[in-house]
């Protein structure tokens, strides 16, 4: 799918050549004809993002820039307070809870003129990767409606992958970012922890949750990224020469579990790269096996604590699957968190020896292509496993100890789904990450 970019209709509005209108009228065209089947959207803001739209095209015409996103058509998944909305979080247990005032983060795009454009479909409270437990029923993958856009945040990937909306803004508790962003072909950006914030998001797990875009490519990715941290960028985004970087590659535990077609994927970016003169070393995590674990106990017990009034009064009105999972959250004991966040420790400690001496780590995004709607296990590796814990394999480890994440498209399996390649980055770095993606970005392209 060829996918309008910001940077390229930033341009377009500077030039006259189309205005924020026309790009407000194609996106609501476009959730007119595909949102029936794919159910991006859990809410249009058709009137309000009209009459944004008009706004900006008043200011560009008066002189007022606010820089790369004036006038661009923005989705927010439904987790993000937008003020005079309910903030649903794709569940009934928010009924009636409408938001007095936008989230900070939605304020900071507001500031850079982004127009926001509709709310977006997820996985009930982003407790899962599939986006099938929704209160407003299942998001479905553009490439094939009978397979998962990828969760928590397939809404968000959905209306970006299909014209929508020209970017998005997601959060990632475990890859909810990253995996959607793989499932659907597009740039999914987790940015370091805590780096933007997340005042105004229903939390899953505050210890673990990031916020950050999901967009057409890298270049969008940065735009986005710095609009949301109300900052200009020091310097412009520039591609690193891919002959200059060292990347390593954590295969062990991350490469056991691979479908063929996401390791054919991986294998030719990993010959493309080194044939443009990239090094590429393998590195270790030692302690890869307590991943799972420790971000189970983290999250479960960070959820429980959360979730357990609504648990108390209205358990009936959460999807089925998610109601069990935090009913089996609420048996984490403080025994089990405090382990997880020594684990947790250990775990940043062993990222950030991998790291030492390199530019960034590699490897793919998810384990498998996008499953089928409502599969629940998937054969990897000659045995069956749970597509939760397989698509959560690969990612989380980031969202524990916190380094900036990023997914890029890699080819396309033979059936014409999509594969994504991860890139993480050393802690505090998520421009120099972005550096590295971009130039990585055009070396796949070429």
């Amino acid at each position: 799918m060829a996918l309008q970019t910001i940077d390229n209709l930033a341009r377009q509005l500077r030039a006259r050549e189309v205005t924020s209108a026309q790009l407000v009228d194609a996106c609501l065209h476009a959730i007119d004809t595909r949102n029936p089947q794919l159910n991006a959207f859990i809410l249009v803001c058709a009137d309000a993002a009209r009459r944004q739209a008009a706004e900006a095209d008043r200011e560009l015409n008066a002189g007022v820039d606010r820089g790369p996103l004036h006038g661009i058509p923005v989705s927010l998944k439904d987790i993000f307070d937008l003020q005079g909305t309910v903030t649903t979080a794709a569940s009934r247990v928010r009924d009636g809870i409408v938001a007095s005032q936008d989230a900070p983060v939605v304020e900071r795009l507001r500031r850079a003129g982004a127009v926001i454009i509709g709310k977006t479909n997820l996985h009930e409270f982003a407790l899962g990767t599939t986006n099938e437990d929704s209160a407003f029923g299942p998001a479905r993958n553009p490439f094939d409606a009978e397979r998962s856009p990828g969760g928590s945040s397939g809404g968000s990937a959905v209306s970006v992958a299909t014209g929508m909306a020209i970017a998005t803004l997601g959060t990632d508790t475990g890859g909810s970012i990253r995996i959607p962003a793989a499932a659907c072909g597009i740039v999914g950006l987790k940015p370091g922890y805590d780096e933007l914030p997340s005042d105004g998001v229903v939390p899953l797990s505050r210890t673990v949750d990031h916020v950050g875009p999901l967009t057409a490519s890298v270049t969008d990715a940065w735009h986005m990224l710095h609009a949301l941290r109300e900052r200009a960028p020091i310097k412009p985004l520039t591609p690193a020469p891919v002959e200059s970087l060292r990347l390593g590659v954590p295969r062990a535990y991350f490469c056991d579990l691979l479908d063929d077609d996401v390791r054919r994927a991986f294998e030719k970016a990993l010959g493309a790269l080194t044939r443009r003169g990239a090094s590429i070393v393998d590195v270790a995590i030692p302690h890869a096996a307590l991943i799972a674990p420790v971000y189970l106990h983290i999250v479960f017990g960070d959820a429980a604590a959360y979730h357990a009034p609504a648990l108390e009064s209205m358990a009936d009105r959460y999807t089925t699957n998610v109601r069990l999972r935090l009913e089996m959250a609420r048996y984490v004991t403080a025994e089990d968190y405090v382990r997880a966040l020594e684990g947790r420790r250990t775990l940043r400690q062993e990222v950030d020896a991998a790291m030492t001496g390199l530019d960034a780590l590699m490897l793919p995004t998810l384990p498998i292509v996008a499953p089928s709607i409502g599969e629940g296990l998937v054969s990897l590796g000659g045995r069956m496993e749970p597509v939760r814990n397989v698509m959560l394999r690969l990612t989380q480890l980031f969202n524990i100890t916190g380094h900036p994440a990023i997914s890029l498209p890699m080819d396309a399996s033979p059936s014409g789904l999509p594969t994504g390649l991860q890139l993480a980055g050393a802690m505090g770095q998520t421009d120099n990450l972005l550096h590295i993606a971009r130039g990585i970005e055009l070396a796949l392209a070429s």
